[in-house]
């Protein structure tokens, strides 16, 4: 499936990057300075401002085969024609092909979206909100001070599925497994085990420290 806005395959140049995985809906800061990267950025801010981000798989030695195309919002030219941007994560892709490697890599993509659900996944996402509460709850306590949650959290269960995925750190692996589910639910429940998983761990951590400062 794709949406009506888009063609279903196009052309897209790639971006490869080292333990980054981009969602949909969530911003992507880069700073350019490699040459091939610097005409790639420089073409496409002469047509739709958009390009494929794929996270380098170091075990194979080659991009992932999905990625998240990226939009860029903002970019300020440097000295050396380096530039900061600041991009936004758009639709999911797979790469079908590559068609040309230098100057950059461009592949031919499709699209990807999640299959519509079978069942109403707002409880679902609820739990996950809470869970993610607790665990900022609970690192907040045991580095004693408050964490503050961004108040645009989302709230449709695919959106809030991509915020949480994105902010997982660390587990560049575990991310890129949640960007290539097409089923909102697996991903939520995905996220609900690592959140559980998550705030035991901190909750055990709580209670001790709590022990020792008796």
């Amino acid at each position: 499936m794709q949406s009506s806005s888009s063609i279903a395959v196009r052309e897209l140049p790639l971006f490869p990057l080292p333990e980054v995985v981009l969602f949909p809906g969530r911003p992507l800061p880069l700073h350019i300075f490699e040459f091939r990267y610097r005409i790639m950025m420089n073409t496409i801010l002469e047509s739709d401002r958009r390009f494929g981000v794929l996270m380098w798989d170091p075990v194979k030695g080659q991009p992932s085969s999905i990625g998240c195309c990226a939009e860029i919002l903002q970019y300020v030219r440097l000295p050396d024609d380096r530039m900061k941007m600041l991009t936004l994560g758009q639709q999911r892709f797979r790469v079908l092909e590559y068609v040309r490697e230098k100057p950059y890599l461009v592949g031919l993509v499709e699209w990807l979206e999640d299959q519509p659900p079978e069942e109403d996944l707002r409880p679902l996402a609820s739990e996950v909100d809470r869970l993610l509460r607790d665990v900022v709850r609970l690192s907040g306590k045991l580095m004693d001070q408050t964490i503050e949650l961004p108040d645009d959290i989302p709230d449709l269960p695919v959106e809030l599925s991509y915020w949480v995925a994105s902010n997982l750190y660390g587990v560049a692996a575990e991310q890129q497994s949640l960007l290539e589910m097409l089923d909102t639910g697996a991903r939520l429940e995905r996220e609900s085990e690592i959140l559980t998983s998550t705030r035991s761990h901190l909750a055990a951590r709580t209670v001790l420290k709590d022990t020792l400062n008796e």
